[in-house]
């Protein structure tokens, strides 16, 4: 693990515990077993969604990317801001953002799979029931 995880571990720790594991050619960072950001090449990436990315665009901060088909295609991890590491406050907040963008995702997947399981069962019981 890079100097550079230990030493965004170190500038959470007053939010909480940040763990981070390799993924994705890097390492994710954890808090609270969600995902909310990615370390690749020593820079940091923060988790955004439809709720938190004008936070980043109003920065001109840009997404990660990773080629695809030929194409780079834009991930839901956008670079952090500078001034977060030399503001432990601001670094508590923006990871607070991600974080919470990593639960909102975290929860609609969990929504979706509650209702395909339901649409699922349905349609079981319909072929059961011969309606």
């Amino acid at each position: 693990m890079s100097e550079f995880i230990g030493f965004v571990q170190e500038l959470l720790e007053k939010w909480g515990q940040v763990t981070a594991r390799r993924t994705f050619g890097g390492h994710g960072l954890y808090h609270e077993g969600l995902m909310f950001a990615i370390v690749m090449d020593n820079r940091l990436y923060l988790k955004a969604d439809a709720v938190n990315r004008p936070d980043f665009e109003a920065l001109n901060l840009t997404p990660l990317t990773h080629p695809m088909k030929g194409k780079d295609v834009a991930l839901s991890y956008w670079t952090a801001p500078d001034a977060i590491f030399d503001e432990p406050a601001e670094a508590v907040r923006w990871a607070r953002s991600a974080w919470d963008a990593a639960l909102r995702g975290h929860v609609a997947k969990a929504q979706t799979r509650e209702r395909a399981k339901t649409r699922l069962k349905k349609r079981l019981e319909s072929t059961r029931t011969g309606g």
